[in-house]
């Protein structure tokens, strides 16, 4: 149980809690986690999800469209945990489901499902006191964004809050696939190595065993996550766990090399 990396680069596996359904997204991230997923990033279903692309904002249209919860994604967490307390475990949330949970009630129950860290993608580290205190006392790793465009000054403060690892976006602008990747995020993983030590990941946009080299040549590990929500759009809730597995095993085996 932890945030590690065990692949170079290693890889972090996103779904949409409750797309197609709790019990299929507790089966598919188990068949990720043997296939080679480092870290599960669980996502919590938001009406709003403004910085998320249109393949996300209809898994969460589906999972919201049958009910699913916070509470639902915790049970969702408990699960997995039991099942493969070795892999790591984050949630990926925005801040209004936490804040209509209760903050203290969310990161009690959090720790309590067996969550290594939270990823809250609208919360700016520059606002975020009561919510490390929190993650703080509960010893949940708080995972922050940090963008092309953020300055030292941010990054630095992104770098000494963080926990885990520190999450650099690809590129300005919303989740979802792209066909190459961009000068900006090598550039932005540097400047991030100057402030920490911490593992750093790279989202938004990584689609493909090509990206997933590319990034292990400059970074800790990559974010798989609009790739394999529309992955599990496409399939049948029997059939998603498996295509998901061989998804990842096929980013495995065209970008394997030692771990460091």
């Amino acid at each position: 149980m932890g945030i590690r990396f065990d692949h170079k680069p290693g890889l972090v596996v996103y779904i949409t809690a409750g797309d197609p359904s709790l019990e299929a997204s507790r089966a598919i991230a188990i068949e990720a986690i043997d296939a080679g997923a480092d870290v599960i990033e669980l996502g919590v279903p938001f009406s709003d999800p403004l910085g998320d692309g249109p393949i996300i904002q209809r898994a969460s249209e589906r999972a919201l469209s049958r009910g699913v919860k916070l509470s639902d994604v915790l049970g969702v967490a408990r699960a997995i945990r039991a099942a493969r307390p070795q892999a790591g475990l984050i949630f990926f949330t925005y801040l209004n489901p936490i804040l209509r949970y209760g903050l203290e009630r969310f990161a009690d129950e959090a720790k309590a499902a067996g969550a290594d860290g939270v990823l809250v993608i609208d919360m700016i580290v520059e606002e975020a006191a009561e919510y490390l205190a929190a993650m703080d006392r509960t010893g949940l790793a708080p995972v922050f964004l940090a963008a092309p465009t953020s300055s030292d000054a941010r990054l630095e403060a992104i770098a000494s809050h963080s926990r885990g690892f520190v999450y650099a976006i690809s590129r300005t602008g919303i989740t979802g696939k792209q066909q190459q990747m961009t000068a900006d995020a090598a550039a932005l993983v540097e400047r991030i190595k100057r402030w920490t030590k911490l593992p750093v990941a790279v989202g938004f946009g990584i689609s493909n065993a090509d990206h997933v080299a590319e990034v292990g040549e400059f970074a800790d590990a990559a974010v798989i996550g609009s790739a394999i929500v529309e992955l599990i759009e496409r399939s049948t809730p029997e059939t998603a766990p498996g295509e998901v597995a061989r998804f990842i095993k096929g980013l495995r085996l065209s970008s394997a090399a030692p771990a460091r």
